[in-house]
């Protein structure tokens, strides 16, 4: 029995390892190229991965559009949303998880069935209440749509709701209000949700893409997102330049996963085993 196990162990390794081998290839791949030139990436002839020989990929995405404005604007919306965002959804888990009024759960079955309702249908309506409203060309635009976040409440929901009722019960004769206990006891005892939920919200909103093409016109209010398909031009497109700046833009999500990884599976598996 045992050996069967150790087999079927030795299966599902090497199985793992080929899995992340094909996932990882074309992230090496596209750095190698950011070092290359365009006419290395574009040949037919020659090997897997073209020849790397210089850095002017990296030296030219300034020159060519403003990278560093684009990926400041970037890193400030996303990163305004994921802290707007974890501290509503711990509100609002705390206020469905902890707290008992007429309703409650009728209104959290209403919030999860938001989940349920395809991005692409609230485009338009969206889209016409931003314009109506003269908030076009706005970070506002950008940051109000994800103030609330359903994915959220239902992670702090099913986390909070693990905190012992005790220990709240004796806040409260403490003479602690709901304020301070939320502050106090719920955020700090609710950090690897944090940790999740930061990692989720961050990564969509820094890669998100239809949205800002919409709603931000400014070049130097765009995003970095939107601002990469300045690569493709009307005759072709700049390879090594556009993967010079996906391989910078990515370094952000990888800090931030890097940075909460040990809370971020822990917070999923609160989650899921919840």
């Amino acid at each position: 029995m045992n050996t069967k196990r150790n087999i079927a162990g030795w299966i599902l390794t090497a199985l793992l390892f080929v899995i992340a081998f094909i996932t990882i290839v074309p992230f090496i791949w596209m750095l190698i190229s950011s070092f290359a030139p365009n006419s290395e990436i574009v040949k037919v002839t020659g090997g897997l991965f073209p020849t790397p020989s210089t850095i002017e990929n990296y030296v030219n995405i300034q020159e060519k559009f403003n990278f560093m404005r684009l990926f400041a604007n970037s890193l400030f919306v996303a990163a305004l949303k994921t802290i707007i965002a974890i501290y509503t959804s711990a509100v609002l888990g705390f206020v469905f998880s902890k707290m008992h009024f007429r309703g409650r759960d009728l209104l959290f079955g209403v919030v999860m069935s938001t989940m349920m309702i395809p991005w692409a249908v609230t485009i338009i309506p969206q889209y016409e209440m931003f314009t109506n409203w003269g908030l076009q060309d706005t970070y506002t635009s950008l940051v109000v749509p994800g103030l609330i976040s359903a994915f959220g409440i239902f992670l702090f929901r099913q986390s909070i709701g693990g905190i012992s009722d005790e220990l709240i019960e004796a806040a409260k004769l403490d003479g602690a209000s709901d304020t301070r206990i939320f502050h106090s006891i719920i955020l700090p005892m609710s950090h690897n949700t944090i940790a999740a939920l930061a990692i989720f919200t961050f990564l969509w909103n820094w890669e998100d893409y239809l949205w800002p093409f919409l709603m931000i016109t400014d070049e130097n209010k765009q995003l970095l997102a939107v601002g990469l398909k300045a690569f493709n031009g009307q005759y072709g497109t700049d390879y090594g330049g556009l993967f010079a700046a996906t391989s910078l833009a990515i370094i952000p999500v990888i800090v931030v996963y890097m940075i909460f990884q040990k809370q971020f599976i822990a917070g999923i598996a609160t989650g899921s085993g919840k």
